[in-house]
């Protein structure tokens, strides 16, 4: 928290309405795009792009280059996350309506606590956490339990083994960024990983060969809007807000974003997109949601590591998923 002095309250709302509702509407517009773009090349063009006018943004501004080792470090988290966890999320929005799409991406905690439990021994199984852990993982599989459906159409099988494969992908990134090195800067650390993550994504198209039969002229128009949309508001404009954001108010106000987010898409789906939203939805995002706001705010084991900084560090990883 800085200690100069607080801007007006209005600014400070109008941040929040960013990563809350620009950040949740970010699943709709990836579903508008992949229905047009092939999935890999549409996250390329998004992430690469942003990426760049944020990296030459960051250094006119006078922000250090990364060094080499923090150009590998970013490189290797780009992989991670932008062709592991978000090239697994394009391709399965082809596939799977886009609330339920950022309800399933939402248990990324979940992900994360497990890790630290298992493998890291960081968090203390307690009967708070265990029992949080349980209900995210029955709202999971209330939401891609094909025999389960209450009523709604069965989830894609593929899209969702892919977005789980997203978000614990996701997880492991989150671990990894503790332990190496990147810029001080973390929003040049976001430019680093968007332009590596970026450049692969485009290797990862050209393997798939997406450029093939592919024509921009045959493109829409909501579609290239919907592209714009993600590298301006999503990733440039959100990131911002949200650095921004955690000048001024704690990490835990701030990452309330993870919470809302899901919602937002929900409900957009619904509203917007005319996807169905029926009682496993609704059932799925509201225990995924309880599960998620218990561990976040469940302390840690060791004291220096309480609730406040952990969830400081999920968050600064957290946003940069929805960049």
């Amino acid at each position: 928290m800085d200690s100069e002095a607080r801007p007006a309250y209005w600014k400070i709302l109008l941040a929040f309405a960013v990563i809350y509702f620009v950040w949740g509407s970010t699943f709709l517009a990836i579903r508008i795009g992949v229905h047009e773009v092939p999935p890999f090349l549409l996250a390329a063009l998004r992430f690469f792009t942003a990426g760049l006018v944020m990296y030459a943004w960051l250094r006119l501004k006078g922000t250090p280059v990364p060094s080499p080792r923090e150009w590998v470090a970013a490189s290797a988290l780009g992989a991670l996350i932008f062709v592991l966890d978000y090239g697994c999320l394009f391709w399965a929005e082809q596939r799977i309506p886009s609330g339920v799409t950022a309800v399933v991406l939402a248990t990324i905690p979940v992900f994360i606590a497990l890790l630290e439990i298992i493998f890291l021994r960081t968090q203390k199984l307690t009967v708070r956490l265990g029992l949080a852990l349980i209900v995210g993982i029955c709202g999971v599989a209330v939401l891609v339990n094909r025999s389960f459906s209450l009523g709604e159409a069965p989830i894609h099988r593929a899209g969702a083994i892919a977005l789980l494969v997203a978000s614990a992908t996701w997880s492991i990134a989150t671990i990894l960024t503790r332990r190496v090195p990147l810029p001080a800067s973390k929003a040049m650390s976001a430019a680093a990983q968007m332009l590596t993550g970026g450049a692969l994504l485009f290797v990862l198209a050209a393997v798939s060969k997406e450029f093939a039969g592919f024509h921009m002229g045959a493109v829409s128009w909501s579609a290239w809007f919907a592209l714009v949309y993600l590298i301006i508001a999503g990733s440039i404009v959100g990131f911002t807000a949200y650095v921004w954001l955690l000048h001024y108010e704690s990490p835990t106000k701030v990452g309330t974003y993870a919470y809302v987010n899901p919602v937002v898409a929900v409900g957009l789906g619904y509203f917007v997109g005319g996807e169905a939203v029926g009682t496993r939805t609704l059932l799925g995002t509201l225990l995924v949601l309880a599960s998620v706001i218990t561990i976040t705010t469940t302390p840690k084991k060791r004291p220096e590591l309480d609730s406040s900084s952990a969830g400081s560090q999920l968050i600064e990883n957290a946003g940069q998923t929805s960049v």
